[in-house]
């Protein structure tokens, strides 16, 4: 088979337009449609088309498998975590440990052998993105203080980072994510925020934070699953966002990110058409505009007139453009 197709078929998985079962079945079905060492040679009179194979479909009982392994790993977590909210007090340091550890061996465990045998790509990620989270608490128990905090961190964030590398799965993403936004948190309250420092200074630090968790995600867009990485980029502004409205005066700069990041979604969505960008860019101007206008004005009609004129921009941007287009195409 051409290695052409083989390089279009990872680039398709890498950028997220194609999952990894469907770029094995398009691969099976030209395997199934051409084979050159069957029958005369192309182009000749003699030769008959061949009948494909049908490639193999997929069937309830593969989707049904999905489906345990997803419950599995999510009652294992729920167990885990409601053994430790009910006994916290009354277990062990040891205890502790053991149980956070051995969920974690479980499911990255679970997640490596499905990798290995090369089964059930997308529930190899999910468990492995559960398992670098489950596994940052269990390092955080084991250390405890302040140090535990940063350095289960930092070991979360390193299992994500090599599941991403070999296993390229979305729920890595946000597993990700989620392990950068704590981070940020931590380190924000316990290295960053001086002894004097308020809780709107803390807001303040942590939404710089975040518009940087957001640039980390916006790289990771340019080699792993594009839509599901920018949307949460987007996500990582709106967090910025709200920190900035809760730092004192920060009502600016919050309009300021609440804006960039939605522009930036909304310039994807026209050149790539993806859904989830129009809807988290939009969701964020929904929020955050009225949400700093009020504070900035604290009047009702303030925030009325704020939002007419963004709509008004927005209304003249969208003809501007449409004009634009229509002189390309002519």
């Amino acid at each position: 088979m051409s290695s052409r197709l083989d390089d279009e078929l990872r680039r398709l998985v890498s950028a997220g337009v194609l999952r990894q079962y469907q770029a094995d079945a398009l691969r099976e079905a030209a395997e199934a449609d051409y084979s050159p060492s069957d029958g005369p040679a192309a182009g000749t009179a003699s030769a008959e088309p061949r009948s494909p194979r049908t490639p193999p479909a997929a069937t309830h009982a593969s989707a049904m498998i999905e489906v345990l392994g997803y419950l599995g790993g999510a009652l294992l977590l729920g167990a885990v975590a409601l053994l430790t909210l009910a006994n916290w007090g009354e277990m062990s340091r040891a205890a502790r440990i053991s149980t956070g550890g051995s969920a974690a061996v479980v499911l990255l465990g679970t997640a490596v052998v499905l990798a290995l045998l090369q089964r059930r790509d997308q529930l190899s990620s999910a468990l492995a993105s559960l398992g670098c989270c489950v596994t940052g608490f269990a390092t955080y128990v084991a250390i405890e203080g302040e140090a535990g905090r940063v350095i289960g961190v930092a070991v979360a964030l390193a299992l994500a980072a090599v599941g991403l590398w070999w296993l390229a799965g979305s729920s890595l993403l946000v597993a990700t994510f989620a392990v950068l936004g704590v981070g940020v948190l931590v380190i924000t309250s316990d290295l960053l925020t001086p002894d004097t420092g308020t809780a709107t200074n803390s807001a303040g630090i942590a939404g710089t934070g975040f518009i940087l968790v957001a640039f980390v995600m916006a790289m990771l867009g340019l080699v792993r699953d594009q839509v599901t990485a920018w949307s949460l980029a987007g996500a990582a502004m709106f967090s910025s966002s709200i920190c900035w409205l809760i730092q004192e005066r920060g009502e600016i700069m919050a309009l300021a990110v609440g804006t960039a990041g939605p522009t930036a979604l909304l310039v994807a969505y026209s050149r790539r058409h993806a859904s989830a960008y129009a809807v988290v860019g939009c969701s964020i101007l929904l929020v955050i505009w009225p949400t700093a206008l009020y504070q900035l004005t604290d009047n009702m009609a303030g925030v009325a007139v704020g939002l007419v004129i963004a709509s008004a921009a927005l209304l003249l941007a969208v003809l501007i453009l449409t004009r634009h287009q229509r002189r390309l195409t002519e």
